[in-house]
């Protein structure tokens, strides 16, 4: 190439939401870039006219920005080799194009529809492999002006070399080799609509934009064999290339939408409340093995430390148990303003006005060690919102109804006055002192009250569930179950 500053670039199709897939291979190619101080490209391959929807091209930006994912030129930063987006680099697809006709490498074909159809069906009853049989090579003038006169309108294609390996020594998978009969035939470049078909617009664009590096999914190989003879043709250098292997399920099948269905978008896991550290983390981390065992790191630090010799060339497996643990580390470790911050919109169907910001804080301070992901803290922390709790049947008529628990509650309702109310451990000593007072302790003593509170015998810190909800409300729930004290 005839820049030494390593430049990379993640080009998504706006034909989808942005796919794990996706997302993994543009953190590597934004590790790669930070690890070596060079240029990280985003841009948008939009030739696809009936799929692509400038939706799909916000939640691609917004979900990489989401993962901490930010690239030095593309859309919403610029840069000195615009335009990010194929749609507006059609005249320049054609003058290339042409380019490879004058020089004899490209030609147009004028084959239909019907006539490839035929084709196929032809070499499917021969048992031959399927691909276009470069027919056009050899149309004769006369050929061409009855094509014309008919009104066909031609597409571009590439001359494949006959009788040919195209091999590059990959920098994961190492040296990888493909026949020229695989590929299918000379391949068209440019369709009949004037647009420029993805391996030909993406050679053209890597060229532009001086690309050192092509870092992407293993599902390219074939693709790349492809572009290497465009590279030629084009007299170019080649760039390193560098495939990452796919993501498989647990049973090892793909990643698809087909199967999986929203599982496979990065939307699905930002609704459902995982942190965009944990995401980041973990697919990091699905084929890439970070020095002496680290786990946890930003994505700075990750940068540091990421090396493409590191990458296996095995398929990784998405597993969501393992995805689980690094978001609960998260959502434990990082500052509880933060944690607050995106528990809030998990609440929207509360008063959220009827508690402080500090006393918010507390709220989730106390129900966090208990999430996996940020949607649970809803139900988590529902007692503290409601304005009556449910108590199953089981507890109403059970333990609720022993004689040991009323005598309890009643003391906690006589003794209101001398909580400490805003000191966790001061609450919970007075339910402590009353419990020594009655001659009871453990389940006996704290069961009940958290019964009566939060409609479970299990939860936070008794004293911090006390202290939050404050004495009417404690007051009102317990006499919500015995007699007006």
């Amino acid at each position: 190439m005839t820049s030494h500053k390593v430049r990379v670039r993640i080009a998504p199709s706006p034909t989808g939401h942005l796919h794990l897939g996706t997302a993994r291979t543009a953190l590597y190619n934004y590790l790669f870039a930070l690890k070596e101080k060079g240029d990280f490209v985003l841009r948008l391959e939009d030739t696809d006219e009936v799929r692509s929807d400038e939706a799909f091209t916000d939640d691609i930006l917004s979900g990489l920005k989401w993962l901490g994912i930010n690239w030095t030129e593309g859309p919403d930063v610029g840069g000195p080799y615009k335009p990010y987006r194929q749609t507006e680099k059609t005249d320049h697809y054609e003058h290339v194009a042409n380019k490879l006709i004058s020089e004899g490498k490209a030609y147009f074909c004028y084959a239909s529809p019907e006539e490839l159809d035929a084709l196929r069906e032809e070499q499917k009853q021969r048992d031959e492999k399927p691909g276009y049989d470069n027919r056009g090579r050899n149309y004769t003038q006369e050929q061409v002006e009855k094509f014309v006169a008919e009104g066909r309108i031609p597409v571009i294609r590439f001359k494949v070399e006959d009788d040919r390996v195209v091999s590059w020594n990959d920098a994961i998978k190492g040296e990888i080799q493909i026949h020229t009969s695989d590929i299918g035939g000379d391949m068209v470049i440019v369709k009949s609509s004037g647009i420029a078909i993805y391996n030909f617009a993406v050679v053209v664009d890597d060229l532009d934009m001086k690309m050192t590096h092509i870092i992407r999914g293993e599902d390219h190989i074939h693709n790349t064999a492809k572009q290497i003879l465009l590279y030629e043709a084009l007299g170019a250098n080649l760039p390193v290339f560098a495939h990452v292997p796919l993501i498989f399920d647990l049973e090892r099948a793909k990643l698809s939408k087909r199967k999986h269905g929203e599982a496979v978008h990065i939307s699905k896991y930002r609704n459902d409340g995982y942190m965009p550290e944990a995401l980041m983390n973990y697919l990091a981390q699905m084929s890439w093995t970070p020095p002496e065992g680290k786990e946890i790191f930003t994505v700075e630090e990750a940068g540091q430390m990421f090396d493409l010799d590191k990458v296996s060339k095995s398929p990784a497996v998405f597993d969501t148990k393992r995805l689980d643990w690094f978001n609960a580390h998260y959502i434990r470790t990082l500052p509880l303003d933060v944690v607050t911050d995106r528990c809030l919109p998990f609440l929207g169907e509360y008063d959220l006005d009827q508690y402080s910001r500090p006393e918010l804080e507390q709220i989730i301070s106390v129900v966090r060690d208990g999430l996996t992901m940020l949607k649970e803290v809803k139900d988590a922390s529902s007692y503290f919102f409601a304005d009556k709790i449910q108590i199953s049947e089981e507890l109403s008529s059970g333990l609720l109804k022993q004689e040991s628990s009323r005598k309890v509650l009643s003391k906690v309702c006589e003794s209101l006055g001398q909580f400490p109310w805003g000191d966790p451990k001061g609450c919970k000593a007075v339910v402590d002192a009353i419990g020594k007072e009655l001659g009871v302790k453990g389940k006996d003593l704290y069961w009940p009250v958290r019964a009566a509170l939060c409609g479970s015998t299990s939860g936070p810190d008794l004293g911090a569930t006390l202290s939050i909800l404050g004495e009417k409300r404690v007051r009102t729930r317990i006499e919500s179950l015995l007699q007006p004290c």
